[in-house]
């Protein structure tokens, strides 16, 4: 049997139990079709990049699937044709990742990849510098300029 790891996207307007009620229905479906579910994973309701069917958000579920292909097929016929996932994407893989993904990895707020970057206003960022002062004459100040000319006939020109 091929794995495949399973990612769909559920209406924002529904709840965490129906999305939980939706994977049970999809789940018996590989089931029934000789395949069996591994890790399964809920990542919350999350911004999509662009409105998809009317929504800016959507609930997010990552399925790892050990199964046939006519199992995920049929699967994704049903979640085709169900109104409350908007998205699905199966890709397979060699092997199945046994620790949490990414997205949960980087859920508990821990941004130490990203170093101390300062407060906001100060710091290297730029903070202290001065505002104020000489910044030429289209602000009305009176920095130094070199020769002027006066006219155009010649007389003054260098």
């Amino acid at each position: 049997m091929a794995l495949y790891e399973h990612v769909f996207i559920a209406r924002q307007d529904v709840t965490q139990q129906q999305v939980e009620a939706l994977l049970e229905q999809f789940s018996t479906i590989i089931k029934e079709n000789g395949g069996q579910i591994g890790k399964t994973e809920y990542w919350g309701l999350r911004n999509l990049t662009f409105k998809v069917k009317k929504n800016r958000k959507g609930h997010y579920t990552l399925v790892n699937i050990d199964a046939p292909h006519q199992a995920v097929a049929e699967m994704e016929r049903q979640m085709g044709l169900s109104d409350d996932v908007i998205r699905f994407m199966t890709i397979r893989v060699d092997e199945h990742e046994t620790e949490p993904s990414a997205v949960l990895a980087n859920r508990g707020g821990d941004r130490g990849d990203r170093g101390d970057r300062g407060s906001r206003f100060g710091g290297d960022r730029g903070g202290d510098r001065d505002r104020g002062g000489d910044r030429g004459s289209r602000f009305g100040g009176d920095r130094e300029r070199g020769p002027r000319r006066e006219s155009n006939d010649g007389d003054n020109a260098e």
